[in-house]
């Protein structure tokens, strides 16, 4: 008997800045609520470790453990300003993926300029997005992953998204915020866009699609920073789905290191001590 080809690891990294957990499941969001009925999901997962909380619980330090998949003691990125950063130890996932699998494809589109100056690496294809207005830089964003979706060779996307951030910053980190709601709504809508132009793939049937969301931190009041003892900000989510991925609510501790780790896993890479990662693969089937 001819055994069957497995289908080929894909990867879809979704960040939405500044997003608390609450708000999105009072927001209208049918794609995220479709992603987390079809994977498992955290409501408590931690952004940053009892270890080391020196690091500011802002977006900086909060999106290099997300896309290091290490804490502050090891990124060294302590606040929005990267005085200090060592990337070079601990760098971004696509360099991982690319000293284990070199032919890897990747993509980064965000909407926050630091991220691609200073933490992204091995990208392919790499945009930030600057127009001043958040949500016209979301639009952008998301057309650039429609359409880098279309390159069949493709094998990881991460798309930021930052209107969310700007809207609690602006009135408030709430779910009683109808604003903040609002660009939660429009950050799903922009989602099931990138959704559709994967399931649009014509060599769709024979990938194995995981989609992994994460944000940076919470908020409460108008800000997040310092906020090391508030649930509210300390607390942020994370979604694995796909046919990969477990079902359900995690039952065990998760943090944001731990999504890099696990975009890792399933493009196959099981990560070597060297590396000194923090995350771990979680809630996939295998």
């Amino acid at each position: 008997m001819l055994a069957v080809a497995a289908d080929t690891p894909k990867v879809l990294f979704l960040g939405i800045d500044g997003c608390r957990f609450d708000a999105l499941r009072k927001a209208n969001t049918p794609n995220l609520d479709r992603l987390i009925d079809q994977g498992i999901y955290a409501d408590n997962t931690r952004i940053f470790h009892p270890r080391y909380t020196t690091a500011d619980t802002i977006s900086g330090p909060g999106w290099s453990s997300i896309l290091t998949g290490v804490w502050a003691d090891k990124h060294g990125v302590l606040d929005n300003q990267f005085k200090v950063s060592h990337y070079d130890k601990f760098p971004h996932l696509f360099v991982r993926a690319k000293e284990q699998l070199p032919e890897t494809k990747t993509a980064s589109l965000v909407c926050w300029a630091p991220i691609d100056q200073y933490i992204v690496a091995s990208a392919d294809k790499r945009y930030s997005f600057t127009e001043k207005d958040y949500g016209e830089r979301d639009d952008a964003a998301t057309d650039e992953a429609v359409k880098q979706l279309s390159d069949a060779s493709i094998d990881v996307v991460f798309l930021y998204l930052g209107a969310t951030d700007e809207a609690g910053h602006a009135s408030g980190f709430h779910p009683a915020n109808p604003k903040y709601v609002e660009t939660i709504q429009a950050a799903d809508a922009r989602i099931g866009r990138v959704l559709a132009a994967i399931e649009s793939r014509a060599s769709y049937q024979d990938e194995d699609w995981l989609v992994v969301v994460t944000s940076d931190h919470g908020g409460k009041g108008t800000s997040h920073s310092n906020g090391h003892e508030v649930p509210e900000i300390f607390n942020s989510f994370l979604i694995v789905s796909g046919d990969s991925a477990e079902r359900g609510k995690f039952e065990t501790d998760t943090y944001i290191v731990d999504a890099s780790a696990t975009v890792l896993k399933h493009l196959g890479i099981d990560a070597p001590e060297d590396w000194q990662l923090d995350g771990q693969p979680v809630g996939l089937k295998k």
